[in-house]
Protein backbone atom coordinates (compact mmCIF):
# COMPACT_ATOMS: atom_id res chain seq x y z
CA UNK A 1 0.00 0.00 0.00
CA UNK A 2 1.28 3.71 -0.92
CA UNK A 3 2.07 6.01 0.92
CA UNK A 4 -0.47 8.72 -0.33
CA UNK A 5 -3.24 5.89 0.62
CA UNK A 6 -1.91 5.64 4.38
CA UNK A 7 -4.80 7.46 7.47
CA UNK A 8 -1.84 10.16 7.83
CA UNK A 9 -2.01 10.70 4.44
CA UNK A 10 -5.50 11.00 4.47
CA UNK A 11 -6.12 13.50 7.35
CA UNK A 12 -3.15 16.07 5.93
CA UNK A 13 -4.72 16.12 2.99
CA UNK A 14 -8.44 16.88 4.31
CA UNK A 15 -6.85 19.33 6.82
CA UNK A 16 -5.14 20.95 3.57
CA UNK A 17 -1.62 20.43 5.51
CA UNK A 18 0.04 17.71 2.86
CA UNK A 19 0.65 17.58 -0.50
CA UNK A 20 0.39 21.22 -1.60
CA UNK A 21 1.06 20.07 -5.44
CA UNK A 22 -2.11 18.65 -5.73
CA UNK A 23 -5.12 20.84 -8.58
CA UNK A 24 -6.68 23.91 -8.38
CA UNK A 25 -9.67 21.35 -7.77
CA UNK A 26 -8.76 19.33 -5.08
CA UNK A 27 -7.22 22.70 -3.28
CA UNK A 28 -10.71 24.03 -3.75
CA UNK A 29 -12.30 21.34 -2.25
CA UNK A 30 -10.08 21.23 0.79
CA UNK A 31 -10.65 25.19 1.56
CA UNK A 32 -14.64 24.47 1.37
CA UNK A 33 -14.06 21.95 3.54
CA UNK A 34 -12.16 24.08 5.95
CA UNK A 35 -14.74 27.04 5.60
CA UNK A 36 -17.44 24.38 6.45
CA UNK A 37 -16.14 23.31 9.70
CA UNK A 38 -15.17 26.73 10.72
CA UNK A 39 -18.73 27.41 9.96
CA UNK A 40 -19.82 24.81 11.88
CA UNK A 41 -17.61 25.32 14.62
CA UNK A 42 -19.32 29.18 14.93
CA UNK A 43 -22.79 28.19 15.04
CA UNK A 44 -22.29 25.70 18.01
CA UNK A 45 -20.43 27.91 19.69
CA UNK A 46 -22.94 30.38 19.14
CA UNK A 47 -25.80 27.80 20.31
CA UNK A 48 -24.07 27.04 23.26
CA UNK A 49 -23.62 30.81 24.11
CA UNK A 50 -27.29 31.45 23.61
CA UNK A 51 -28.23 28.38 25.62
CA UNK A 52 -26.41 30.33 28.86
CA UNK A 53 -27.93 33.59 28.27
CA UNK A 54 -31.25 32.27 28.07
CA UNK A 55 -30.67 29.74 30.81
CA UNK A 56 -28.76 33.19 32.85
CA UNK A 57 -32.05 35.24 31.73
CA UNK A 58 -34.72 32.68 33.26
CA UNK A 59 -32.83 31.93 36.30
CA UNK A 60 -32.33 35.72 37.41
CA UNK A 61 -36.48 36.10 36.71
CA UNK A 62 -37.29 33.22 38.46
CA UNK A 63 -39.01 31.90 35.78
CA UNK A 64 -39.96 28.26 35.44
CA UNK A 65 -42.56 25.64 34.00
CA UNK A 66 -43.30 24.56 37.66
CA UNK A 67 -43.94 27.99 38.66
CA UNK A 68 -46.27 28.61 35.11
CA UNK A 69 -48.36 25.51 36.40
CA UNK A 70 -48.91 26.58 39.64
CA UNK A 71 -50.31 29.88 38.53
CA UNK A 72 -52.01 28.65 35.64
CA UNK A 73 -54.95 27.79 37.49
CA UNK A 74 -55.69 30.67 38.87
CA UNK A 75 -55.66 32.52 35.54
CA UNK A 76 -58.07 30.24 33.51
CA UNK A 77 -60.42 31.37 36.59
CA UNK A 78 -60.04 34.50 35.97
CA UNK A 79 -60.85 33.94 32.29
CA UNK A 80 -64.75 33.72 33.07
CA UNK A 81 -64.03 37.30 35.06
CA UNK A 82 -62.20 38.32 31.50
CA UNK A 83 -65.24 36.46 29.06
CA UNK A 84 -68.48 36.63 30.92
CA UNK A 85 -70.79 33.69 30.33
CA UNK A 86 -74.07 34.41 28.96
CA UNK A 87 -76.78 32.23 26.79
CA UNK A 88 -78.27 33.55 23.90
CA UNK A 89 -81.14 31.73 22.58
CA UNK A 90 -79.65 28.83 24.72
CA UNK A 91 -76.53 28.97 23.22
CA UNK A 92 -73.67 29.47 25.32
CA UNK A 93 -72.42 32.99 24.83
CA UNK A 94 -70.26 35.80 26.05
CA UNK A 95 -72.63 38.06 27.59
CA UNK A 96 -71.05 41.47 25.55
CA UNK A 97 -73.89 43.51 26.85
CA UNK A 98 -72.06 43.81 29.63
CA UNK A 99 -69.04 45.06 27.67
CA UNK A 100 -71.25 48.09 26.22
CA UNK A 101 -72.77 48.79 29.13
CA UNK A 102 -69.50 49.45 31.07
CA UNK A 103 -68.16 51.43 27.76
CA UNK A 104 -71.67 53.51 28.25
CA UNK A 105 -71.45 54.25 32.33
CA UNK A 106 -67.90 54.74 32.62
CA UNK A 107 -67.61 57.19 29.38
CA UNK A 108 -65.00 54.70 27.73
CA UNK A 109 -65.43 56.27 24.20
CA UNK A 110 -64.82 59.93 25.43
CA UNK A 111 -61.51 58.49 27.10
CA UNK A 112 -60.66 56.80 23.60
CA UNK A 113 -60.76 60.49 22.21
CA UNK A 114 -58.96 61.79 24.88
CA UNK A 115 -56.41 59.19 23.27
CA UNK A 116 -56.72 60.16 20.09
CA UNK A 117 -55.79 63.52 20.60
CA UNK A 118 -52.73 63.03 22.87
CA UNK A 119 -51.13 61.20 20.16
CA UNK A 120 -52.63 63.82 17.56
CA UNK A 121 -51.17 66.86 19.53
CA UNK A 122 -47.99 65.69 20.32
CA UNK A 123 -47.76 64.39 16.72
CA UNK A 124 -48.16 67.64 15.42
CA UNK A 125 -46.00 69.39 17.89
CA UNK A 126 -43.18 67.25 17.35
CA UNK A 127 -43.28 67.59 13.81
CA UNK A 128 -41.44 70.77 13.41
CA UNK A 129 -38.56 69.63 15.71
CA UNK A 130 -38.20 66.44 13.73
CA UNK A 131 -37.94 68.57 10.66
CA UNK A 132 -35.08 70.71 12.54
CA UNK A 133 -33.43 68.04 13.99
CA UNK A 134 -33.98 65.64 10.88
CA UNK A 135 -32.37 68.26 8.33
CA UNK A 136 -29.61 69.29 10.44
CA UNK A 137 -28.41 66.17 11.03
CA UNK A 138 -28.50 65.22 7.37
CA UNK A 139 -24.55 65.64 6.41
CA UNK A 140 -25.87 66.98 3.08
CA UNK A 141 -26.64 70.30 4.82
CA UNK A 142 -24.62 70.69 8.01
CA UNK A 143 -20.66 68.95 7.06
CA UNK A 144 -19.35 66.25 9.35
CA UNK A 145 -18.68 66.43 12.66
CA UNK A 146 -21.33 69.64 13.23
CA UNK A 147 -23.83 67.19 12.31
CA UNK A 148 -22.70 65.23 14.58
CA UNK A 149 -24.37 67.51 17.85
CA UNK A 150 -27.75 67.33 16.23
CA UNK A 151 -27.54 63.45 15.87
CA UNK A 152 -26.54 63.09 19.70
CA UNK A 153 -29.53 64.71 20.66
CA UNK A 154 -31.81 62.78 18.59
CA UNK A 155 -29.81 59.54 20.30
CA UNK A 156 -30.62 60.81 23.92
CA UNK A 157 -34.42 61.92 23.41
CA UNK A 158 -34.55 57.92 21.65
CA UNK A 159 -32.52 56.01 24.27
CA UNK A 160 -35.20 57.74 26.85
CA UNK A 161 -38.89 55.99 26.48
CA UNK A 162 -41.51 58.34 27.18
CA UNK A 163 -42.64 57.07 30.15
CA UNK A 164 -39.82 58.11 31.17
CA UNK A 165 -40.26 61.56 30.13
CA UNK A 166 -43.91 62.05 31.64
CA UNK A 167 -41.43 60.87 35.07
CA UNK A 168 -38.90 63.79 34.25
CA UNK A 169 -42.11 65.94 33.31
CA UNK A 170 -44.27 65.59 36.22
CA UNK A 171 -42.72 68.81 38.07
CA UNK A 172 -43.88 71.07 34.75
CA UNK A 173 -47.55 69.94 34.94
CA UNK A 174 -48.12 66.64 37.33
CA UNK A 175 -49.44 63.25 35.41
CA UNK A 176 -51.97 63.95 33.58
CA UNK A 177 -53.37 64.76 29.26
CA UNK A 178 -50.53 67.75 29.28
CA UNK A 179 -47.75 65.88 30.74
CA UNK A 180 -48.17 62.97 27.89
CA UNK A 181 -48.44 65.14 25.03
CA UNK A 182 -45.18 66.70 26.05
CA UNK A 183 -43.87 63.31 26.44
CA UNK A 184 -44.35 62.27 22.96
CA UNK A 185 -43.89 65.67 21.60
CA UNK A 186 -40.32 64.90 22.71
CA UNK A 187 -40.16 61.19 21.72
CA UNK A 188 -41.23 62.30 18.36
CA UNK A 189 -38.93 65.09 17.58
CA UNK A 190 -35.79 62.30 18.36
CA UNK A 191 -37.66 59.00 16.61
CA UNK A 192 -39.22 60.81 13.45
CA UNK A 193 -36.29 63.17 13.27
CA UNK A 194 -33.80 60.29 12.58
CA UNK A 195 -36.17 58.83 10.11
CA UNK A 196 -36.01 61.93 8.21
CA UNK A 197 -32.50 62.09 8.75
CA UNK A 198 -31.95 58.70 7.01
CA UNK A 199 -34.48 59.19 4.37
CA UNK A 200 -32.37 62.63 3.44
CA UNK A 201 -28.91 60.43 3.15
CA UNK A 202 -30.84 58.45 0.24
CA UNK A 203 -31.54 61.13 -2.08
CA UNK A 204 -30.23 61.75 -5.31
CA UNK A 205 -27.90 64.21 -6.24
CA UNK A 206 -29.12 65.41 -9.43
CA UNK A 207 -32.14 67.46 -8.22
CA UNK A 208 -29.79 69.03 -6.06
CA UNK A 209 -27.15 69.67 -8.57
CA UNK A 210 -29.55 71.40 -10.91
CA UNK A 211 -31.15 73.93 -8.24
CA UNK A 212 -27.57 74.93 -7.09
CA UNK A 213 -26.51 75.57 -10.25
CA UNK A 214 -29.16 78.05 -10.79
CA UNK A 215 -27.96 80.38 -8.39
CA UNK A 216 -30.72 79.04 -5.84
CA UNK A 217 -29.01 79.68 -1.50
CA UNK A 218 -28.52 77.05 0.97
CA UNK A 219 -32.46 77.00 2.02
CA UNK A 220 -33.67 76.95 -1.57
CA UNK A 221 -31.88 74.23 -2.03
CA UNK A 222 -32.42 72.39 0.98
CA UNK A 223 -36.29 73.32 0.05
CA UNK A 224 -36.08 72.25 -3.63
CA UNK A 225 -33.44 69.96 -4.10
CA UNK A 226 -34.07 67.73 -0.72
CA UNK A 227 -37.29 68.40 0.14
CA UNK A 228 -39.03 68.05 -2.84
CA UNK A 229 -37.75 63.88 -3.09
CA UNK A 230 -38.64 63.09 0.13
CA UNK A 231 -42.04 64.58 0.92
CA UNK A 232 -43.92 61.34 0.04
CA UNK A 233 -41.52 59.71 2.75
CA UNK A 234 -42.28 61.88 4.78
CA UNK A 235 -45.57 61.36 5.08
CA UNK A 236 -46.01 58.08 4.81
CA UNK A 237 -43.16 58.40 8.19
CA UNK A 238 -45.62 60.50 10.24
CA UNK A 239 -48.97 58.29 9.76
CA UNK A 240 -46.71 55.57 10.88
CA UNK A 241 -44.99 57.74 13.71
CA UNK A 242 -48.59 58.86 14.56
CA UNK A 243 -49.82 55.29 14.58
CA UNK A 244 -46.85 54.62 16.76
CA UNK A 245 -47.89 57.53 18.85
CA UNK A 246 -51.36 56.14 19.67
CA UNK A 247 -50.26 53.03 21.42
CA UNK A 248 -47.69 55.57 23.47
CA UNK A 249 -50.55 57.07 24.68
CA UNK A 250 -52.17 54.16 25.53
CA UNK A 251 -49.09 53.45 27.62
CA UNK A 252 -48.98 56.89 29.26
CA UNK A 253 -52.86 56.50 30.38
CA UNK A 254 -51.71 53.39 32.55
CA UNK A 255 -49.29 55.41 34.77
CA UNK A 256 -52.19 58.11 35.19
CA UNK A 257 -51.70 60.44 31.78
CA UNK A 258 -55.39 60.06 30.84
CA UNK A 259 -57.16 58.39 28.27
CA UNK A 260 -58.05 54.73 27.92
CA UNK A 261 -54.80 53.44 29.75
CA UNK A 262 -55.97 55.29 32.62
CA UNK A 263 -59.33 53.65 33.26
CA UNK A 264 -57.66 50.27 32.27
CA UNK A 265 -55.14 50.65 35.12
CA UNK A 266 -58.09 51.70 37.46
CA UNK A 267 -60.41 48.28 36.72
CA UNK A 268 -56.46 45.98 36.57
CA UNK A 269 -56.02 47.54 40.58
CA UNK A 270 -59.90 46.90 41.52
CA UNK A 271 -59.74 43.17 39.98
CA UNK A 272 -62.69 43.99 37.88
CA UNK A 273 -62.17 41.77 34.90
CA UNK A 274 -64.81 42.51 32.65
CA UNK A 275 -64.34 46.27 32.84
CA UNK A 276 -61.02 45.88 32.10
CA UNK A 277 -61.77 43.08 29.17
CA UNK A 278 -63.77 45.78 27.53
CA UNK A 279 -61.44 48.36 28.04
CA UNK A 280 -58.89 45.99 25.86
CA UNK A 281 -61.82 45.79 23.09
CA UNK A 282 -61.54 49.54 22.69
CA UNK A 283 -57.62 49.31 22.79
CA UNK A 284 -58.01 47.03 20.24
CA UNK A 285 -60.61 48.81 18.09
CA UNK A 286 -58.84 52.24 18.33
CA UNK A 287 -55.44 50.81 17.70
CA UNK A 288 -56.14 48.70 14.84
CA UNK A 289 -58.19 51.36 13.81
CA UNK A 290 -55.45 53.99 13.50
CA UNK A 291 -53.16 51.22 11.62
CA UNK A 292 -55.03 50.71 9.33
CA UNK A 293 -55.84 54.00 7.97
CA UNK A 294 -51.83 54.50 8.51
CA UNK A 295 -51.26 51.46 6.49
CA UNK A 296 -54.13 52.51 3.55
CA UNK A 297 -52.11 56.49 3.77
CA UNK A 298 -48.52 54.53 3.06
CA UNK A 299 -49.55 52.43 0.79
CA UNK A 300 -51.35 55.37 -1.19
CA UNK A 301 -48.34 57.50 -0.63
CA UNK A 302 -46.25 54.53 -2.52
CA UNK A 303 -48.40 54.01 -5.55
CA UNK A 304 -48.90 50.74 -5.04
CA UNK A 305 -52.18 49.56 -6.86
CA UNK A 306 -52.04 45.89 -5.43
CA UNK A 307 -53.13 47.52 -2.32
CA UNK A 308 -55.47 50.32 -3.07
CA UNK A 309 -58.17 49.29 -1.08
CA UNK A 310 -61.25 50.51 0.70
CA UNK A 311 -61.24 50.73 5.10
CA UNK A 312 -64.28 48.43 4.44
CA UNK A 313 -62.78 46.02 2.09
CA UNK A 314 -59.34 45.84 4.18
CA UNK A 315 -61.26 45.01 7.17
CA UNK A 316 -63.05 42.07 5.34
CA UNK A 317 -60.24 40.96 3.77
CA UNK A 318 -57.94 41.09 6.98
CA UNK A 319 -58.65 37.84 8.25
CA UNK A 320 -57.94 35.87 4.32
CA UNK A 321 -54.55 37.66 4.34
CA UNK A 322 -53.83 36.81 7.56
CA UNK A 323 -54.21 32.70 6.97
CA UNK A 324 -52.55 33.08 3.53
CA UNK A 325 -49.57 34.77 5.06
CA UNK A 326 -49.14 32.35 7.60
CA UNK A 327 -49.83 29.37 5.28
CA UNK A 328 -47.20 30.48 2.91
CA UNK A 329 -44.47 30.59 5.49
CA UNK A 330 -44.88 27.10 6.71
Amino acid sequence: MSSDSSPISRLQTYLGIGDRAGSPVDRKLQDLKRRKAVRRLWFGLGVVLFAAMMNWSLSLVGFSLAELNRQFPEFVEALTGYFPPTTYFGIPFIDVVQYWQFMIEAELFAASQMTIAIALAGTALGLPGALFFGIMASERVVPYPFNFAFRATMSVIRAIPAIVWVLILIPLGGVGPFTATLAITIDTAGYLGRLFTDELEEIEDGPIEGIRSTGANKSQIISFGMLSQVFRQFLAWIAFDLEHNVRVAITLGVIGAGGLGLELNIQRRTFNYTEMMACIILVVLLAGSVELLSQRLRSYLREDDSEQTGVLEAFVTAPRKIVQSGMGRR
